[in-house]
């Protein structure tokens, strides 16, 4: 079995996800494509990096990325930090000849976003976003519904995706508030989870409509350089400045003639990981709740008009990826198995030379996206989404 060395940058929250899946894949899917090996893992200082080593299972770590990027031993480049350095990373990677993996989103900017693409592009190597959601079984069986007509023609798609953990204004002013190393705030964090859901179940995005808003203007300056993602609380020091969206909401033409909406907020009290849509089509219907992540919602026309409503699929053996997880259906999965499926599509990708999905293309893509809703929320107007050329 072919082994593949990963160098990780970034030992936070992300890393954690990440590392889990690299020791965890092959204990799911056997025999493994390849076999990950935790090979060299940086952080910002070498006391962080020695003890995400420690914790992650690597065997080196280091406090500069540019000697993961730089060793001839390491196959695969994985991008876990915050965002204002996926672009400078990816690009030495991809010169460099190492297959890459980046969190999303790919990039702050459409500018940044097309030059990891083109430097992928041109190196060939395989390259791949981690919009890990669509790995859901439940919403990988939506799209096979889909691809075999079982709701029709696609009418309409509305999705959300909501959370509480900024809610509260004495919240620290993480980085994902912070334009110049996030780029935007709920819609480049959590907006782009739903963009790419609707462009793998619908297709592409033709143009939109948008409003953007930021419900807190300053928060507490944060101590420490870990991303608290709202579980600490600031005092009576200072404050600095939020210049990112608090909250988006778009509407959206899709290019097949469907229609839909996106909303997204990091303020909504009670909502957790609210990641919602519902689609509708001529010969029926599809809802998914990822807070319900092993159900998927369907009713269809062929229904007889006497048992017309809502069913409930509870995903298991029988469904995408089913083989590989859990015996029962409803057995449960969580948020570390979505990796663990997303790091076998990769590793499958670089085994058998073949792409893989969403890639940088699918990130840039992303990126234009974002930038078409942001021009429509400072406009006013209807916006079209251009393609990556």
């Amino acid at each position: 079995m072919q082994q593949l060395n990963v160098g990780l940058i970034g030992g936070g929250f992300m890393g954690k996800a990440h590392s889990l899946a690299y020791a965890a894949m092959p204990m799911f899917f056997w025999p493994a494509p390849a076999l990950p090996i935790r090979h060299t893992i940086a952080e910002a200082t070498d006391e962080l990096a020695a003890e995400a080593a420690r914790r992650f299972g690597f065997e080196r770590s280091t406090s500069d990325w540019r000697s993961v990027v730089d060793d001839p031993d390491i196959h695969v480049v994985d991008i876990a930090t915050p965002n204002h350095l996926h672009a400078e990373i990816a690009i030495a990677a991809a010169q460099a000849g190492k297959h890459i993996i980046s969190e999303k989103p790919l990039a702050r900017t459409s500018g940044e976003a097309k030059a990891m693409y083109d430097a992928v592009t041109a190196a060939g190597v395989v390259n791949m976003v981690a919009f890990n959601y669509r790995r859901t079984p439940a919403i990988a069986l939506a799209r096979k519904f889909i691809e075999e007509g079982a709701i029709g023609r696609i009418l309409s798609f509305r999705g959300t995706y909501l959370q509480d953990w900024s809610a509260d204004p004495d919240s620290p002013l993480s980085w994902r508030f912070q334009k110049s190393i996030a780029g935007s705030g709920a819609l480049g964090d959590i907006a782009t989870h739903v963009i790419d859901i609707a462009r793998y179940l619908v297709g592409e995005f033709g143009s939109v409509s948008a409003m953007m808003e930021t419900w807190i203007p300053e928060r507490p300056l944060q101590t420490g350089g870990a991303d608290s993602l709202g579980t600490s609380r600031g005092g009576a020091g200072p404050r600095g400045a939020v210049d990112v969206d608090d909250q988006v909401m778009t509407m959206i033409r899709f290019q097949n003639g469907a229609i839909g909406s996106i909303e997204a907020t990091r303020n909504g009290y009670g909502r957790n990981n609210y990641i919602t849509f519902e689609i509708h089509g001529t010969e029926g219907s599809i809802v998914f709740n990822y807070e319900r992540r092993d159900e998927l919602q369907v009713c269809f026309a062929s229904d007889g008009g006497d048992r017309r409503g809502f069913r409930t699929i509870y995903t298991g053996p029988a469904h995408p990826n089913g083989e590989a997880l859990w015996p029962i259906p409803a057995l449960g999965i969580g948020y570390g198995e979505t990796k663990i499926i997303e790091a076998h599509d990769f590793f499958t990708a670089i085994a058998t030379g073949t792409a893989v999905s969403p890639n940088f293309a699918d990130g840039y893509t992303t990126a234009l996206i974002d930038d078409a809703i942001v021009q429509s929320a400072e406009t006013g107007l209807w916006v079209e989404v251009p393609g990556i050329g």
